[in-house]
């Protein structure tokens, strides 16, 4: 396997088109989440700016919100592996009826997230507030959730609809509006944060609601930018007469939901591994909660990178296996990997030394920066080893591997990492300083498994020749 790995770096440093087809797909992805997550740094800091528990209590929702995103995701991840290959076949009606049923499987999942949030947001709210902390510190947590969580759901409809157009003009190779986009909505969203948290040019000081209201301004300014410019431009010639009939013919949509049902379970039940894994830390005390959302935020400010190749994964391998091209898909599948962690490297050694700097720009106590710097370091050397797990998740989803893909990503997060922190949380003296690199180490045995059903190579597969 290394063998191959040094053999494919060789090749690939020579290849000049095969880089201009990765900055293309990956450089704008790179720049929008690059602004994205520089904003969402300092729309973090803002709303920390107000105290810890402000920040802990958006935290909170948020991480039940991303659980939502990740269903939504999860919904639309069937239709893309075939609008990623029904594009690399030619195939423009099969590329188009796979957006319409983005738009509906992601609509579905919408109206069941709010009938759970409208029935149980209270208890959800409350699984994350069992550690020690200061009294009422708790209380004040969850009163900002409350305050936070109903308006910001008021945003996931605009969000459904830029997730379906951004997903499908990426699989079409076209990456510069989305990114155009993105960049306008987290400015928007920077400016109204800075306007109706602390009450500027004349607007009430509304603290937790004047960010959530931000949040949701912000989408829809990126909603429009997308409709704008996506239905009044001849180029994307497959969205002519989208909204005339939203029917998508029942074979092919039996045969996406025979791929894709298990992609959402997948998602759901990640993103609900991450909950519990931030849930289980949580237990150790209040100041882990916190601790958590600074690293997490910070860290996206330098997992995009690895975020994006993942994207080029999914895509150009996507698309060579729809052409029929199975050792070109192959061949990028290991140079996309060999570049992901080489950059990683690099990137992981920059957070290092950083993972002190970051979190004293937050109003809170030092235990918690402490932490937050632990978490930090932690992820930095684990990074290339993230980074190398994520492109073989995309890659063997591309192929429509959707049964190990689920073994592992779910498999993998509730039969391996939540035990692991289970049993050392609940059964073991070990401080949250020795506990939580110990448990995230598992990360290792991920990147294994990855690189070894990249090898087999059962991903490599054309779905879509009878799938329309």
């Amino acid at each position: 396997m290394l063998q191959k790995l040094r053999s494919e770096w060789t090749a690939l440093v020579n290849d000049r088109a095969f880089f201009r087809q990765t900055l293309s797909i990956t450089l704008p992805v790179l720049i929008q989440n690059s602004v994205s997550n520089s904003v969402n740094l300092l729309d973090n800091i803002m709303v920390g700016s107000l105290g810890t528990a402000q920040m802990s209590g958006v935290a909170i929702a948020n991480q039940l919100m991303f659980i939502v995103m990740l269903c939504i995701f999860g919904a639309m991840a069937g239709p893309s592996i075939y609008g990623a290959q029904f594009y690399g076949a030619g195939d423009k009606k099969g590329f188009t009826d796979t957006f319409r049923l983005k738009l509906w499987f992601s609509m579905a999942v919408l109206l069941v997230a709010t009938a759970v949030f409208a029935l149980f947001g209270d208890n959800l709210f409350r699984l994350f507030l069992t550690g020690d902390g200061a009294p009422g510190e708790a209380e004040l947590m969850l009163q900002c959730a409350h305050e936070y969580a109903p308006i910001i759901f008021a945003g996931m409809l605009p969000f459904v609809a830029v997730a379906s157009y951004a997903g499908t003009l990426r699989e079409a190779g076209e990456t510069m509006l989305p990114m155009r986009a993105s960049i306008a909505a987290v400015l928007t969203n920077l400016v109204g944060n800075w306007i109706l948290i602390f009450g500027k040019l004349g607007m009430p000081a509304l603290g937790v609601r004047g960010a959530a209201i931000a949040t949701v301004l912000s989408r829809l300014v990126e909603l429009g930018i997308i409709l704008v410019g996506t239905h009044r431009n001849s180029k994307f010639d497959f969205l002519h007469g989208f909204y005339r009939s939203m029917r998508v013919s029942w074979k092919l949509t039996v045969a996406v939901l025979k791929k894709g049902w298990l992609l959402l379970v997948n998602e759901f039940l990640w993103s609900l591994g991450m909950s519990a894994n931030l849930q289980l830390y949580s237990v150790r005390g209040l100041a882990v909660l916190g601790a958590q959302n600074i690293a997490g935020t910070v860290g996206n400010l330098f997992n995009m990178f690895f975020l994006s190749l993942g994207t080029a994964s999914a895509v150009m391998t996507g698309q060579a296996l729809g052409a029929g091209d199975m050792d070109g898909a192959r061949r990028t599948a290991w140079r996309l990997i060999v570049v992901n962690f080489t950059q990683c490297v690099g990137i992981g050694a920059v957070m290092l030394l950083l993972s002190g700097v970051f979190p004293m720009l937050y109003n809170t106590d030092q235990q918690v920066r402490a932490l937050a710097s632990l978490f930090l370091r932690t992820g930095a050397i684990l990074m290339p080893f993230f980074a190398v797990s994520h492109c073989a998740f995309f890659t063997m989803r591309a192929g429509g591997s959707t049964w190990v893909t689920f073994l592992f990503d779910s498999g993998y997060t509730w039969l391996l990492m939540i035990p692991s922190i289970y049993l050392v949380i609940h059964f073991t003296n070990l401080p949250i300083e020795i506990a939580y690199p110990l448990t995230q180490a598992s990360a290792v045995l991920k990147t294994l498994l990855g690189l070894w059903f990249i090898k087999r190579g059962s991903w490599l597969r054309n779905i879509v020749d009878n799938a329309a």
